[in-house]
């Protein structure tokens, strides 16, 4: 196998390997660490029950506190779990705050399902590392996407004589886009196999992005659109459905707004004859759930045998409203001009015996590389859209990770494609917000909208240097705060006169995040840069925490996340930090410099002490 292959094949079990004994609840890993490392959600409160897609059951929850975690994205496999009681798998519909939803890969809700002391954990995703597995082993035998993979790997490969990127004229049916963002819809309507939309924060990605697919798909083409998360798929989903076209969204369609629902599977087949098909045979199988939930938890041989038989008769009517279900989405699918879902949503949907013309990965800076190459071969031609600098993709494996695992497909890809188009307006912040990014990330070619223009202070930085606020382990023992920081932003908003609603505090460190819960005000907006990513608001509130004798910025050194950070206020952006620890990095004191020369530079002296 190629040794670049290979490593990704390494890597995918690296990650196997760290999600089970990550995610594994035992004497080595407590309820507490797992809580603490924003594995475990517990304990929950069971909200409502209902049957959901083929009949699974269905838990809306809440908690009695906002979790932070970023890991608990919609689409991860759990597992519903309490003292003494084996755990049943399952999925994660939706995380939103202090609501959620998951559903249960088994018959019926566990008799324990209302009890106090149930909650939920990350479960080693193993049907999505067995599908990566499988793409990757299989990829070699795919002549034109091996050559495809060499090229992104830097491995030369003949020049191939392609056609030239259309210059037909296209009328365009949004007005208002720039010319950078037509050039972009115009490259991706041509005849490259391969390119790549580049898009900073604020520079209308999915606007561009519809444009091009509702060009394509008027020529009668067959599209494919996805992205990592059901989120990011539903956000470009709403656009396209502006311009009439014909969508189906597959996948996670479960918590889906009213908007999107009409277009998946259920949403389109609601009244048909089939569904009514379906509704009966869901009716069957809620008798015989009723007959088996007679036996209670403390039952004889012979009643377990009975209830066992009762429940193989629901799976297997559940087996039938699957196999009706996946009939009728094939029939969406042959009609549908765009098809959007996740990388899985999509492999599972049964897509492959169809030719589509393009593949749209949008977000694809937030996209494993393996991931990209599960669907890949559905299409002849490629168009990655995303920004690689803004956060990689999560990776649990350390040792994974220091081989290059969570470099995204986006990052592998852009270092070695010439037809990549830039997005060079933005849209979202004040000129002074965006201008250090520009000068740092996007040599100076990220433009501000002339209404944007500065029409005074926009950008703040709050120095702690000398006052004492040093950072401190929080009682997780895992994650650093610094309660100094929150107590002059406490001021801070009560003397500007902020409006909560209009306003977010975030932060690196899970610890401040959770300390910020204690001190700031509870209508205010607090996560952390990585949870707030793809977010914006009027003003934010950014704590750096680190204050250090040692000048130790831990992975404040990640430059990305704080591009994020910079790069999410649309009008006010307040940082508050201590320059002699951050100041010893060239970026950090780059940064600082910049403020000097574009914003506001202030101490804590000026506050209450």
């Amino acid at each position: 196998m190629h040794p670049q292959l290979q490593n990704l094949l390494t890597c995918v079990e690296l990650e196997e390997k760290e999600q089970a004994t990550r995610y594994s609840l035992d004497q080595a890993h407590t309820l507490r660490q797992l809580k603490a490392e924003g594995l475990a959600l517990h304990p929950l409160i069971v909200t409502r029950k209902s049957f959901g897609y083929a009949d699974y059951p269905e838990i809306s929850f809440k908690l009695a506190f906002p979790p932070e975690t970023n890991l608990f994205r919609d689409g991860a496999a759990i597992e519903c779990f309490t003292t003494g009681e084996e755990p049943v798998k399952g999925v994660l519909i939706s995380l939103d705050g202090r609501s959620g939803e998951f559903r249960l890969f088994a018959p019926d809700f566990p008799d324990w399902i209302e009890d106090n002391g149930t909650g939920i954990k990350l479960a080693p995703d193993t049907r999505t590392t067995q599908i990566m597995k499988k793409a990757l082993k299989e990829l070699e035998q795919n002549k034109p996407l091996f050559r495809l993979f060499e090229q992104l790997h830097g491995i030369p490969v003949p020049e191939q004589a392609g056609k030239p990127v259309s210059d037909e004229t296209i009328l365009f049916h949004n007005k208002k886009l720039n010319p950078s963002q037509q050039e972009a819809v115009k490259a991706i309507c041509g005849h490259e196999p391969f390119l790549i939309v580049h898009g900073p924060p604020g520079t209308g990605k999915t606007s561009t992005l519809a444009e091009a697919i509702y060009q394509l798909a008027s020529r009668g083409e067959k599209l494919l659109v996805s992205a990592p998360s059901n989120t990011a798929v539903d956000h470009i989903a709403k656009t396209l459905l502006k311009y009439n076209i014909n969508l189906l969204r597959v996948g996670n369609s479960s918590k889906a707004d009213a908007a999107i629902f009409a277009h998946t599977p259920e949403g389109k087949l609601g009244n048909s004859k089939s569904q009514k098909e379906i509704r009966q045979l869901k009716i069957r199988a809620e008798e015989f759930r009723r007959m088996a939930l007679k036996y209670k938890r403390s039952f004889g041989k012979a009643e377990r045998e009975q209830r066992n038989l009762l429940f193989k008769e629901v799976r297997s009517i559940r087996a039938e409203i699957k196999k009706l279900q996946e009939y009728n989405e094939q029939k969406l699918i042959d009609e549908a001009s765009v098809i959007a879902g996740t990388p899985i949503g999509l492999y599972d949907a049964g897509v492959g015996h169809l030719k589509f013309n393009t593949l749209f990965i949008d977000e694809a800076g937030q996209c494993i590389e393996p991931l990209a190459w599960c669907i890949f071969p559905m299409a002849e031609k490629i168009v990655l859209a995303g920004d690689h600098w803004q956060l990689p993709p999560t990776v649990l494996s350390q040792e994974a990770a220091a081989q290059g695992f969570n470099n995204s497909i986006l990052e592998v890809a852009i270092r070695h494609t010439r037809q990549v188009y830039l997005l060079n307006i933005q849209y979202r912040m004040r000129e002074a917000i965006a201008g250090f990014s520009s000068r740092h990330f996007y040599n100076r070619l990220l433009k501000t909208a002339t209404h944007l223009a500065n029409t005074g202070t926009h950008l703040c930085f709050i120095d702690t240097a000398g006052s004492g606020y040093q950072e401190k382990q929080g009682p997780d023992g895992i994650s650093l705060q610094n309660e100094g920081e929150l107590r002059i932003l406490q001021q801070l908003i009560e003397k500007e006169g902020w409006d909560p609603a209009k306003t977010a505090f975030i932060s690196p460190y899970s610890g401040q995040v959770a300390a910020a819960k204690e001190i700031l005000p509870a209508t205010l907006r607090i996560s952390t840069i990585d949870s707030f990513q793809g977010q914006e608001k009027e003003n934010i509130l950014l704590s750096l925490v680190r204050s250090n004798d040692d000048g130790d910025i831990g992975f404040l050194k990640d430059y990305r996340r704080m591009n994020v950070a910079i790069t999410r206020a649309k009008e006010q952006l307040v940082i508050i930090g201590d320059s002699a620890t951050i100041g010893a990095d060239k970026f950090y004191s780059a940064f600082l410099s910049y403020v000097e020369e574009q914003g506001q530079y202030r101490t804590v002296w000026e506050f209450d002490m």
